[in-house]
């Protein structure tokens, strides 16, 4: 089993092994998160990377990710588990056939763990090989106040109830980290029991090394114009700004088109890959993307 970073440094080194670029400040609370057993709340913009990290942690540490994607109408059966009823109503017929099972011995083992279908929660408590799993609860703002409820509890103690088996208790707490997209205030108390960092779009340097990381055999005048594009046009009146994870994908989709050097016609033929609402789309015309390019040009060049 592959032991956590002892020290932020460590933590950052080990991040970046992966191809996760980030500062001092995320490193710092992924590492303390980390020492203390405490949950990881990630807040910010969606394309940030914030579901990213939970992806490299499992892979550096060699663990299992366990995925809970939440969305709106999310219950606990759906999150913890649920009976294979398909399963138990051929093993009923089976019985029935048969003439031979005694109704309480069939009861019992038709709500046996042979019958149970393991959610991601109820899979992150059971004990694993490779040491505890890093449990990634995604967008937990698109859930309801009483799933939130849920949570504080499974969040506590790290176990959860099931009638008919009885309580699972997490040997070993898993590696959690929560993110949210602040499409709606998440409750204090649930916040209180996490490391809360809000993950910000990256200065100018680190999108660059991200950039790098990711998209390796990207050039490095071309991948100073992407950044540099990409970053004024934060600047505009948008509906939704390109998040990391679109830079990386524009950066893609111009080498696949052997682009060498940004130009209007390029940005205004790629800028599907970067803008995902028509409206935005829309503002960026070609007279707007002939701007936009300018200021990023002149911004480097002022840069060096």
């Amino acid at each position: 089993m592959v032991e956590i970073p002892a020290s932020i440094d460590e933590t950052l080194a080990t991040l970046s092994a992966e191809g996760y670029v980030c500062g001092r400040d995320l490193g710092t609370v992924v590492f303390l998160s980390l020492k203390l057993g405490k949950p990881l709340f990630l807040e910010g913009e969606a394309g940030v990377g914030k579901t990213e990290i939970a992806k490299a942690l499992a892979t550096a540490l060699g663990r299992r990710l366990i995925r809970l994607q939440c969305y709106e109408g999310l219950d606990t059966a759906s999150a913890i588990y649920e009976w294979n009823f398909s399963a138990q109503m051929i093993a009923i017929r089976t019985a029935e056939a048969s003439g031979g099972a005694r109704r309480e011995d069939l009861q019992t083992e038709l709500f046996s763990r042979d019958f149970l279908i393991q959610r991601p929660l109820l899979q992150a408590m059971e004990p694993h090989a490779e040491g505890p799993p890093v449990l990634l609860i995604d967008e937990v703002d698109r859930t309801d106040e009483p799933f939130e409820a849920f949570l504080l509890e499974a969040l506590s103690d790290f176990q959860v109830t099931i009638p008919e088996i009885g309580t699972v208790k997490a040997e070993e707490a898993p590696i959690v980290v929560l993110t949210s997209n602040r499409t709606r205030e998440v409750h204090d108390a649930l916040k209180r029991r996490c490391i809360y960092h809000w993950v910000d779009y990256p200065a100018f340097e680190r999108e660059l090394a991200i950039l790098h990381a990711r998209v390796p055999n990207c050039a490095e005048t071309l991948s100073k114009e992407i950044v540099s594009f990409v970053q004024a046009l934060r600047e505009e009146d948008l509906f939704k700004n390109p998040g990391v994870a679109e830079t990386i994908d524009w950066a893609r989709c111009l080498i696949a088109l052997d682009t060498i050097a940004l130009s209007p016609e390029v940005v205004s033929d790629t800028l599907g890959a970067l803008l995902k609402y028509q409206d935005d789309i829309a503002k960026i015309t070609s007279s707007e993307a002939t701007r936009i390019l300018n200021e990023a040009r002149m911004q480097l060049a002022r840069a060096s």
